[in-house]
């Protein structure tokens, strides 16, 4: 970003504050929302409705508090805008949805959803609210593109809580899964082209996530714990166990901080459920190993379904694609402000978080118009059995086990 010249950068924030300018109905509410996204920009130590407003040169926050707490309009269409501008700076046929969530600590009891609970940004439990993301990755960019507020049942069970919350009466308790089904649906729905879903095991373990877009026909590399059932094979991990070394290659799945982050990787198909698949399938179904070359113990276990014809290097790089959520939370915290407010209610979180993403996004484009796009992930590969693994037409394959009586693969 430091090499990005005034001109552009001051024409890109221009673009995206015009774009969502008729959502706020009076001049003096688009004045707010301009001061508070520049603000989100500017370097203010912390940014909150008081030092921003300082940072706008208003005596006091009011207007930028009134605009996240009482003032009309809708951080839902605010979203869908922000959606729309992401596909025309990043979107690519290739595009991969990331889910993911993360922690906002907080003190009290007021604050909507709030309550002691595991956060992984803490690595603990901690009074905090939780927010899941949806984040879109291309090779032109990344960047969020949608968030729910995770209300816990101590929560939804209580209305007039909730009420002091302003969370609406028609808001139920819905799981992780629940919100992360929820924004999938909206972004195959949106401009945005999408080719993959991804994320971690929390959500990758959800059998309805997984059938919800195999029936959408949206590839995904999934993580799943280790115990993970595979239909009439057993445990991931025991069938991980009984690869044979040949079934090992070394690929990158991406870039990262360091130079390209490379594993081995183990891959073998599933054997097709005809009743869904149809007699020609037009995708397969996976599963996948990660193993450290530092520490092999270190093992992740994916659930993939992939187009006919994707290979091994191709799902490694989705699967690495995962990491492209944690780097869009570190920057718009660090550089948005996505976990300093100090908004209560319910409307004002999603108006605060909504508008940090847009300034995140902004950043993201800036940062794609002055970089030229990397090139696709490097690749490393090796060379490329009694055990369920065996090799057909260049891939490793699961055989399925027959039963001791008539002889019949078990199919499900």
């Amino acid at each position: 970003m430091q090499d990005v010249r005034p001109d552009v950068w001051s024409a890109e924030l221009e673009e995206a504050l015009v774009r969502i300018g008729h959502r706020f109905g009076r001049v003096d509410l688009r004045r707010q929302m301009r001061a508070y996204v520049h603000g989100l920009l500017g370097p203010v130590g912390r940014k909150n409705s008081w030092q921003l407003a300082e940072y706008a040169g208003h005596r006091t926050p009011a207007g930028l508090q009134n605009l996240l707490n009482r003032a009309r309009w809708s951080a839902g269409e605010v979203r869908d805008d922000l959606q729309e501008y992401i596909a025309e700076k990043h979107g690519d046929p290739d595009g991969v949805l990331i889910l993911d969530d993360t922690g906002f600590l907080k003190k009290g009891t007021v604050s909507a959803g709030v309550q002691r609970q595991y956060s992984g940004t803490a690595g603990r439990t901690e009074n905090c609210q939780i927010g899941v993301f949806a984040a879109y990755a291309t090779r032109r960019g990344r960047a969020l593109v949608d968030r729910e507020l995770y209300l816990p049942k101590s929560w939804t069970s209580d209305r007039d809580r909730c009420r002091t919350a302003k969370i609406p009466d028609d808001r139920d308790f819905a799981t992780k899964g629940d919100l992360a089904k929820a924004m999938i649906q909206r972004a195959l729905a949106s401009p945005l082209p999408i080719a993959w879903v991804t994320a971690d095991s929390a959500y990758g373990q959800e059998w309805r996530l997984r059938r919800m877009l195999e029936e959408a026909g949206v590839g995904y590399v999934l993580a799943v714990p280790k115990s993970q059932p595979v239909p009439a094979l057993g445990r991931i991990d025991l069938l991980i166990t009984q690869a044979p070394d040949e079934a090992w290659e070394r690929h990158s799945c991406g870039d990262g901080a360091k130079g390209p982050r490379v594993f081995d990787w183990a891959a073998a198909k599933l054997p097709a459920i005809p009743d869904f698949d149809g007699d020609h399938p037009t995708h397969e179904r996976w599963v996948l190993a990660r193993r450290s070359l530092a520490r092999p113990e270190e093992i992740a276990y994916y659930l993939a379904y992939a187009p006919v014809e994707t290979e091994v290097p191709e799902l490694a790089r989705i699967a690495g694609s995962r990491w492209a959520i944690e780097e869009c939370f570190q920057a718009a915290k660090n550089e948005c402000g996505l976990d300093q407010y100090e908004v209560r209610r319910y409307p004002g979180w999603y108006r605060h978080i909504t508008l940090a993403m847009l300034a995140h996004a902004v950043l993201s484009a800036t940062s794609a118009t002055a970089t030229a796009a990397r090139g696709a992930a490097e690749t490393v590969p090796v060379t490329l059995c009694p055990s369920p693994w065996q090799k057909s037409g260049g891939s490793w394959q699961f055989t399925v086990p027959r039963r001791h009586t008539g002889g019949k693969p078990i199919t499900r």
